[in-house]
């Protein structure tokens, strides 16, 4: 099963030639040369979502809980339906107060969301959740304790599980630890992966060279075993599709 994460980059139109209308179907280009089964995708607007949504065929927004707001950048899951039957879906704010629309809490820049739904693969007997998150890019007590919102809340589910998204922090930062120490099954597929560089970033300015760290992650728990990770670098006459590399993961269980 392959796992991909991508967080898209808002459309700004202060990015002047790597603006949105520049770069959309270069997005949609690498998500269906790679084909991952599951991809959360990070900042996506409405109109964005819905453009993914047109010319991703195959594919299936995981939105049917969501009450869409056009002020919102959302978290949102992509599935391929032909694979995957979905049990249930739903999200929450990294909140003081989840279930508040668009609530902030710990000095939080922007309001941050989780979205997840359990899904079961075409023949096979195994429900996992994967989830899909975006972490403050601002208050380390923001994304800290969003990270604790989101162990509590899925750990004691006794699920596999499945966590992706822009976490704003580098490994072993205090999110990483949250979410991996203290007796958590989640495991960083990266790590586990065994890649030739011990370390890489996911991170440029829209001109493919690397800076700051390697922030967006796939991390899973047991039965989920690594075969193969990858930070994806395609990109079309020096365009990239986002000032983040995808990074993509695939699994056996």
């Amino acid at each position: 099963m392959r796992l991909m994460t991508f967080n898209l980059r808002f459309a700004n139109p202060a990015d002047g030639p790597n603006e949105w209308e520049f770069r959309k179907d270069l997005v949609a280009e690498i998500i269906m040369n790679h084909l991952p089964d599951l991809v959360g995708t990070q900042e996506g607007t409405i109109p964005q979502l819905r453009y993914l949504e047109e010319h991703l065929p195959g594919y299936r927004p995981l939105t049917a809980h969501r009450q869409e707001d056009p002020t919102c950048q959302y978290p949102t899951i992509f599935y391929r339906a032909d694979r995957f039957q979905v049990k249930e879906s739903n999200e929450f704010w990294l909140s003081e107060t989840p279930q508040a629309h668009r609530s902030i809490s710990w000095d939080s820049a922007f309001p941050r969301l989780v979205t997840y739904g359990l899904f079961r693969e075409e023949g096979r007997s195994t429900w996992f959740y994967f989830i899909d998150t975006h972490l403050d890019h601002i208050s380390e007590a923001a994304r800290r304790e969003g990270a604790r919102l989101i162990r509590k809340f899925f750990l004691p589910l006794e699920r596999p599980l499945i966590l992706v998204g822009d976490f704003n922090e580098p490994p072993g930062d205090a999110v990483y630890r949250v979410l991996l120490d203290e007796g958590s099954p989640l495991r960083d597929t990266w790590i586990e992966g065994d890649p030739p560089e011990a370390e890489a970033t996911t991170q440029h300015g829209f001109d493919g060279r690397p800076r700051g760290h390697r922030i967006d992650w796939i991390l899973t728990t047991a039965p989920f075993r690594v075969r193969r990770v990858a930070i994806v670098t395609d990109h079309r006459d020096e365009r990239y599709p986002s000032d983040h590399f995808p990074y993509e993961a695939e699994v056996d269980y």
